[in-house]
């Protein structure tokens, strides 16, 4: 099977259910953001050596293929695609506070950075971020499952856990942003 097919030479692509869309549409630019997400994801699970951690990110990088399935279906597709469920937000909501009980409270905003693992797990929470906005643009003018913008969002407060976790775990110091008066 080859992996080139030529069709998209000239800008388009299609959508699951056969629509024909422009590659700048915004529903291309949430489920490739979703994409980019899920390859940094992969990039933090191979970084990190707590077994329970790569565990969670595993389960996070099929659930972000799922959203990425969704996100590329038309609303009218026939296609039998996965899905998200409520029970999924809760994962990442009973793995954030699990971690929370651990991390000390929060007294300032907090800078990036400190370990290469802590700065991947930000730019995860920035690229979740990006996937959520793209969205929701794409729900303002088409449907849009109710679950994927609530899992994006939860995602994104999961990675900034995360990230405190790992400092913590690492014994790396949090860099506290301290705005200039």
């Amino acid at each position: 099977m080859k992996i080139y097919t030529k069709k998209g030479d000239k800008g388009e692509t299609s959508l699951i259910g056969g629509k024909r869309v422009k590659k700048s549409n915004d529903r291309l630019h949430a489920y490739g953001t979703v994409d980019e997400l899920n390859s940094y994801v992969g990039l933090l699970r191979d970084s990190i050596e707590e077994n329970s951690i790569r565990d969670e990110l595993f389960e996070i990088q099929d659930r972000l293929f799922t959203l990425g399935s969704l996100l590329a279906a038309t609303p009218d597709s026939k296609m039998e695609l996965p899905s998200l469920n409520e029970t999924d937000i809760l994962f990442l909501e009973s793995s954030i506070d699990k971690m929370n009980e651990i991390l000390p409270e929060m007294r300032s905003f907090i800078l990036p950075g400190g370990h290469k693992i802590v700065s991947t797990c930000h730019i995860a929470r920035t690229i979740c971020r990006r996937a959520e906005r793209w969205t929701i643009a794409v729900k303002e003018d088409e449907m849009v499952d109710q679950l994927i913008p609530a899992y994006l969002n939860r995602l994104s407060d999961y990675f900034f856990v995360l990230a405190r976790y790992m400092s913590n775990l690492l014994n790396v110091s949090e860099n506290p942003w301290n705005p200039r008066k």
